[in-house]
């Protein structure tokens, strides 16, 4: 039998992959889903647990919030953002959003009718010069380019990473993969 573990993109399962591996004769296999697919492959079945960006409905979930994501500005490299440290919404308020955030701010220029893109054309879009995109800094850094800079939005709410899965599917397996996020040892118990 096979273990599933989606991850969203940025977060990085490698080192409780590597655990699981060195502890289980069962295969793990991890699996790639971006934000909007998270709880559909959840909840479908496709993945056994999944490391999901919050919030995330958690009617039927169990649930561990395991760090929280500075959210950043991706900008081109000259623009004249790049030469702060950090920028604020306000800094902001006169770009093009070329993807919109998930909290639903809008700068307060009129905006492009922009066509839908992944968080990888929006970067590339930025790249070439037009608008900027919020993202959490693992997703930035993923997609990190020599023509863009990332800086802190510091007044962002931070974005969640937790571990989440089925309450009906809660069984040894994944208990065991609980313990091994949680840094339980192979002889330690569940206290």
């Amino acid at each position: 039998m096979t273990f599933r573990l989606g991850f969203v993109t940025g977060a990085t399962p490698d080192k409780w992959a590597r655990v699981w591996r060195d502890r289980s004769r069962e295969r793990l296999e991890l699996v790639p889903l971006t934000e909007d697919e998270q709880e559909q492959a959840l909840r479908s079945g496709e993945v056994d647990m999944a490391l999901v960006r919050l919030p995330m409905d958690r009617d039927g979930v169990h649930l561990i919030p395991l760090y929280d994501e500075v959210p950043v500005a991706v900008l081109a490299r000259d623009h004249y953002l790049s030469l702060a440290e950090d920028v604020s919404l306000e800094d902001l308020a006169e770009e093009q959003l070329v993807l919109p955030h998930r909290s639903g701010w809008t700068p307060s220029a009129a905006q492009l009718a922009w066509p839908s893109m992944s968080e990888k054309d929006a970067v590339e879009t930025v790249a070439s010069g037009t608008g900027v995109v919020l993202l959490p800094m693992s997703v930035a850094r993923l997609l990190q380019r020599k023509d863009v800079v990332q800086r802190p939005v510091r007044d962002l709410e931070p974005t969640s990473v937790g571990l989440a899965w089925l309450v009906e599917h809660d069984d040894e397996r994944t208990q065991a993969f609980v313990g091994i996020v949680r840094g339980r040892t192979a002889n330690s118990s569940r206290g």
